[in-house]
């Protein structure tokens, strides 16, 4: 691995643009590699054998790239395959997941305060958050619930309307977030509706997406291993499992300008 290897970073679609965007705000001299698999989406609904074998395909290109950092910018694959990836990938690059920072700020930021989350049915299910978190604070117990409709929502492009309004508010109202002083979003989609739920909440909620966290512990990691690249990068390179034009029109609302995607099949 050296300092100017690029930052690979793969979702199960486009969604994790947002996570690519906070790693480059961050990051600026990185040259980053990004994959959607876009021919499977959404991971949330997939069985964790499958999820295992699409991000093990997705790190033989992202390693076939000379990546140093494989980030999973998806909390179900960080779920279902962050220590099969740490295994299959072994030295050959560092891994990164969107669940340790967003649980980490948690313990740093929202200690004493009734915490919620949102998430795919894999993350929530996995009971993941609740077990990192009870870990980290006490015992503290994290409310949880499963949100499936809003992926499909998001990369539909059902956002700032009143279909948006009416499923957002219809979660948020369920009995498993009552009382919250903190919400997780525990999906890279959710970034992109993070005002509409502000709104809901009208800002007595405090708001948490893991773009953010997981771009500054990916920066401390680099520094801890003498890996920051300090001249200028490499273009970024773009790629999904399966092309629509619909697709590349959306990558402007999740990554906040416009990228070409490339083709890339993982199965031919």
């Amino acid at each position: 691995m050296k300092k100017e290897d690029p930052i690979g970073i793969f979702d199960s679609g486009i969604g994790g643009l947002t996570v690519a965007r906070s790693v480059k705000d961050a990051l600026p001299n990185e040259q980053l590699i990004y994959f959607g698999d876009t021919e499977h989406l959404p991971y949330g609904d997939k069985s964790t054998a499958a999820i295992q074998a699409f991000s093990v395909k997705i790190c033989d290109l992202l390693l076939k790239k000379g990546c140093k950092v494989i980030l999973i910018a998806c909390n179900s694959a960080s779920v279902a395959a962050y220590d099969l990836i740490k295994e299959y990938v072994a030295s050959k690059a560092l891994v990164i997941n969107v669940i340790d920072p967003m649980v980490n700020y948690a313990s740093e930021y929202l200690k004493d305060q009734n915490i919620g989350l949102i998430g795919t049915r894999q993350t929530v299910a996995s009971g993941v958050y609740q077990e990192k978190i009870s870990e980290k604070m006490n015992g503290l117990k994290l409310q949880a619930l499963a949100t499936p409709l809003l992926v499909p929502m998001i990369e539909e492009g059902f956002v700032f309307n009143n279909i948006s309004h009416d499923i957002i508010s219809n979660y948020l109202s369920m009995p498993e977030l009552k009382d919250i002083d903190a919400l997780l979003l525990a999906c890279t989609h959710y970034p992109l509706i993070q005002k509409e739920i502000n709104d809901f909440y009208k800002s007595n909620v405090k708001v948490i997406n893991s773009a953010d966290p997981v771009a500054l512990s990916l920066k401390n990691l680099l520094e801890s291993k003498s890996l920051l690249n300090e001249s200028p990068a490499d273009e970024d390179s773009f790629y999904v499992s399966d092309y629509t034009a619909s697709f590349e029109r959306s990558t402007k609302l999740f990554f906040g300008e416009k990228i070409k995607l490339e083709s890339y099949r993982l199965w031919s």
